[in-house]
């Protein structure tokens, strides 16, 4: 019986999170979403008004025929998709031999590494994005080494470009790919690879055929840990991103706080979510099809 009670308890506590920060949450966004402008205090007229004890439906789904009729909204989700895709990938290519590295370093090496990783969360992740600015304006240390190796005769533009997106977005969210990435090849056993070297594999047939697989958890994990938020980012295109070029994040804040279109906003957030969320849920799915079979 004192088990029964546990066990509701242990389940029941990350679903009364669940429903408190995300799902009401969601649906008071939802519901803002089917709303329409209005000018005053809040800037919307409720998509649901109470006469008496009944309600009256008032909202319709005009904010999102709009978003997919106004091709600013499908560039910004274009864009936002491929600039975080494109910077997971970088950040994997990166983080992949460092996680590798750390994980065959001896122990005492291992925990300065690993510490090293891990010391960039210590800082605010704006300081680090202003530092970053720093070596990337025109008068830089980067423009100034160039320029004094005599490789260029002028500073380069390098910020408000899309090349200072992928590289700030890869310089912040790196430890996040490395930690899982360390955590699966730490466990890596060594005899698999000793066997496969004595079985007659080079080292690019033992990378592809036993290492990569292996580390596949870790792999996936990354890319969700940087993926995820790196769609939604709004300070990093907004300090160093081109103008012409924003990133859906920067487009919901422009709604919400310059336009105070509070609906037109809660559309576009509902909409961001839903492309985020059910391909990995599908994803999510087929691979516990495959796990069962």
């Amino acid at each position: 019986m004192r088990d029964g009670w546990g066990r509701r308890l242990v389940i029941g506590v990350p679903f009364a999170w669940l429903l408190l920060f995300f799902l009401i949450p969601f649906v008071i966004v939802f519901l803002i979403s089917l709303g329409s402008y209005a000018f005053g205090q809040p800037p919307y007229e409720a998509a649901i008004v109470w006469e008496g004890w009944r309600p009256v439906w008032q909202g319709s789904f005009d904010n999102y025929v709009f978003l997919t009729e106004d091709p600013l909204y499908w560039r910004a989700y274009l864009g936002s998709v491929q600039i975080a895709g494109g910077a997971t990938v970088l950040c994997l290519l990166v983080a992949w031999p460092m996680a590798w590295m750390i994980a065959r370093a001896d122990g005492k090496w291992r925990t300065l590494l690993l510490f090293a990783v891990i010391l960039p969360f210590w800082t605010s992740s704006l300081l680090r994005i202003y530092a970053l600015m720093g070596l990337l304006r025109p008068g830089g240390l980067i423009n100034s080494a160039l320029m004094g190796l005599g490789i260029t005769d002028q500073p380069i533009q390098m910020l408000q470009t899309d090349f200072a997106v992928y590289l700030t977005i890869v310089f912040t969210y790196l430890p996040l790919m490395v930690l899982p990435l360390y955590s699966t090849l730490e466990k890596l056993d060594g005899a698999l690879l000793e066997a496969a070297a004595d079985l007659g594999a080079r080292g690019w047939q033992t990378f592809w055929t036993v290492t990569l697989p292996l580390s596949l958890p870790g792999i996936i994990a990354g890319c969700l840990l940087v993926f995820i938020p790196a769609v939604g980012e709004f300070v990093i295109p907004n300090l160093v991103g081109a103008q012409d070029s924003p990133m859906i994040g920067d487009v919901l804040w422009r709604e919400y706080f310059n336009n105070r279109d509070w609906p037109v906003a809660s559309a576009v957030a509902i909409v961001m979510l839903v492309l985020l969320v059910v391909p990995f849920m599908l994803l999510r799915n087929s691979s516990a099809l495959k796990g069962e079979t």
